[in-house]
């Protein structure tokens, strides 16, 4: 990956590439939408819970962790302990579905929760810092120490405000939907999460053979 010369090109790279990869439907989408149903300040919750991971995770690389969690046997564990969790959360969300529209989104656990449990789950979370992050955190040294924390600033702002444009929309646009539109709301968020389960545990086992 080529690095700009400017430290305002490579966060402007920063913020591109951070966009890119946070739009993508998955697990922590797929939670923001349903627990914005109920708070419009979900999405917020959710990346605060998704940072908890992320922090950490952007020092451990930066001390050379990355190497950790290239290792295949690492990915499968993640991959499947992860897919597991998913699969719970997702047929819990499906079979709970009137429930939630009754009780607004209220589940057994909370936003902030939901944005650890989501993160924390996903393989590809962890191979995407160990590639892509780790090349943006190896630019980011390169402006000295100080752009580190910039860097990572500026990466989970991206976060923050994507989780909560879709809380808030999905919040607003509530009192819109009829109830059959909320059940499948809940049904379709759900249903992400066990595609994404069942994903990450046959692309985990897949690559243990």
């Amino acid at each position: 990956m080529t690095i700009p010369d400017s430290p305002l090109l490579f966060l402007a790279m920063v913020a591109i590439i951070s966009l890119s990869g946070v739009i993508m439907p998955g697990p922590v989408f797929a939670a923001t939408v349903a627990k914005g149903y109920n708070d419009v300040k979900a999405g917020l919750k959710i990346a605060a819970g998704h940072a908890i991971v992320e922090i950490p995770l952007i020092a451990a690389i930066f001390l050379g962790f990355d190497t950790v969690l290239n290792d295949r046997w690492v990915f499968a564990t993640v991959g499947i302990v992860g897919g597991i969790l998913l699969l719970v959360m997702g047929i819990g969300m499906i079979r709970s579905r009137e429930r939630l529209v009754q009780t607004r989104g209220e589940t057994k656990y909370s936003s902030f929760m939901a944005g650890i449990l989501t993160t924390a789950a996903n393989p590809y979370f962890f191979l995407w810092w160990a590639t892509v992050g780790a090349a943006l955190i190896t630019g980011a040294v390169q402006f000295g120490l100080l752009m580190l924390p910039v860097f990572a600033v500026v990466h989970i702002s991206c976060d923050f405000g994507w989780d909560f444009f879709i809380s808030a929309t999905v919040n607003r646009s509530r009192k819109l939907w009829s109830e059959k539109r909320h059940h499948y709301l809940f049904a379709i968020s759900g249903a992400i999460m066990l595609f994404f389960s069942l994903y990450f545990i046959a692309t985990s086992l897949i690559g243990l053979v």
